[in-house]
């Protein structure tokens, strides 16, 4: 009972973030509440008996690309400001329809989750090993090895791109004073 009410905690905090994460206009804000999501996605993990993954997400994500996430956005001094406030009838019913989509999708992965086929739980028909390292760095390093190693080098040219136009920004200002 205790496990079920713990996933459905978790769900519900890591959903309502994603949802405030996406809604927020000031991108500080977006971020927080982006680890909000990920802590409560590790839960779910842990939960799975993947303390790995869940570690993982709390240590990677949380910890370091969202700090670059950050920082980027301090060097850029984004704000959260207003560009258009007319509503747009077809921007409003495509959001409408995405909600509605997304909410029935939600109800079928709660029902999923359960009532699931044989009597057993989706957390009983597990993989076995899922989670521990041997299983993640044999898939990391072998089958998605060029994935990895592309998602680093878009991050490093993301950082760069983020400091050049940080550069660009306060020249213009000091050759305009």
């Amino acid at each position: 009972m205790l496990d079920l009410i713990v996933f459905y905690t978790a769900a519900i905090v890591a959903i309502g973030s994603a949802v405030m994460m996406i809604i927020q206009r000031n991108p500080v804000a977006s971020v927080l509440y982006l680890i909000v999501s990920l802590v409560a996605q590790a839960v779910l993990y842990i939960q799975l008996s993947a303390l790995f993954v869940g570690a993982l997400l709390i240590i990677v994500y949380a910890g370091a690309i969202l700090v670059l996430f950050l920082f980027v956005i301090m060097i850029l001094n984004l704000r959260g400001e207003r560009f258009d406030t007319e509503t747009n009838k077809l921007g409003t019913g495509t959001k409408y329809t995405l909600a509605v989509v997304f909410f029935l999708e939600l109800v079928m992965v709660f029902r999923e989750f359960a009532v699931s086929r044989n009597g057993a739980s989706m957390a009983t028909r597990a993989i076995e090993n899922f989670g521990d390292v041997k299983p993640v760095a044999e898939l990391l390093y072998t089958k998605y090895l060029f994935q990895f190693e592309l998602t680093s080098i878009l991050l490093l040219v993301a950082v760069v791109g983020a400091v050049v136009m940080a550069k660009k920004d306060s020249d213009d200002r000091e050759g305009n004073s």
